[in-house]
């Protein structure tokens, strides 16, 4: 077995370097992203991760807008955004865990993958339990405002319109789904950052980790 792998800068790194680096990497990522999402306005300032309405119903917040209801649409969107940033507060430990458990050969594969590799690796390790989490605190901050029932009536009417594409009627798995997206997201972000520029490896660790994929 090998133990060590030569470094681009001449040195040596051993099998618990590169699964030490990788784990900071997924670190620095989910502290500086994850963090921003949980704060006030981290879903809905974010263009980035921002919930919208689905496209097909565009034409709903567009109408308001063109009769004066402006304040009805950001609210109704709002919503849809705090909710998300309060689950997102339930992530950090599954991260943690997830991390936590990167084994040597999944770094090496991680490290040596694609842009997003690590990303992909902790959608992998944690989208299970983070639906499980974000789930029941996104429908009761939704269900505060009769929020659910409200898309469930007007979504199921909608559907039963000839000519139009269904959209899901579960108001509470549309916004997890949509705060999942963001969350992964962003620190897939971090991740490319790291990747590709030097700059952004704040530790000699993450410089010698990281020099192996340059």
């Amino acid at each position: 077995m090998v133990n060590s792998i030569p470094s681009g800068s001449g040195g040596v790194l051993s099998q618990a370097d590169i699964g030490n680096g990788l784990r900071q990497a997924l670190d620095q990522g989910i502290d500086k992203e994850v963090s921003k999402l949980m704060a006030t306005d981290g879903f809905y300032r974010n263009e980035l991760v921002k919930i919208l309405l689905p496209e097909e119903l565009q034409k709903v917040d567009d109408g308001l807008r063109k009769i004066g209801l402006s304040s009805v649409a950001d609210e109704g969107l709002k919503l849809l955004n705090r909710a998300a940033e309060d689950a997102t507060k339930e992530a950090l430990p599954i991260f943690v865990d997830a991390v936590k458990g990167i084994s040597f050969n999944d770094a090496k594969q991680i490290l040596l993958g694609d842009q997003r590799a690590a990303t992909s690796y902790l959608e992998n390790a944690t989208q299970q339990a983070l639906y499980a989490k974000f789930s029941p605190i996104i429908n009761n901050k939704l269900g505060e405002v009769g929020a659910t029932e409200l898309w469930s009536g007007a979504i199921n009417k909608y559907n039963s319109l000839p000519l139009t594409s269904d959209v899901n009627p579960d108001l509470t798995d549309y916004v997890t789904q949509k705060a999942l997206e963001g969350v992964y997201k962003m620190i897939a972000q971090e991740e490319i950052e790291i990747r590709s520029k030097v700059s952004s490896r704040g530790t000699d660790l993450l410089q010698r980790v990281f020099a192996l994929q340059d």
